[in-house]
């Protein structure tokens, strides 16, 4: 995906994910694969409830799961 995704754009929910998963890897958070699987089925969830494109998605899987 060549455009750069605005995260403010995104559902309330999926920027919630979003954040929860990058302060838990700032904090080095053992408890990391919660907030992986949240943002995994907030995405999934968003996609599917055609919030987002199936593009969007998968450039937020590879960007923030690394998948």
């Amino acid at each position: 995906m060549n455009e750069i995704v605005d995260l403010k754009t995104l559902p309330i929910d999926l920027q919630e994910r979003i954040r929860d998963l990058l302060k838990c890897k700032e904090n080095d958070n053992k408890d990391i694969d919660i907030y992986w699987s949240e943002l995994y089925g907030s995405i999934n969830s968003s996609q599917h409830g055609r919030e987002i494109t199936k593009e969007v998605a998968d450039y937020l899987r590879d960007k923030y799961l690394g998948i």
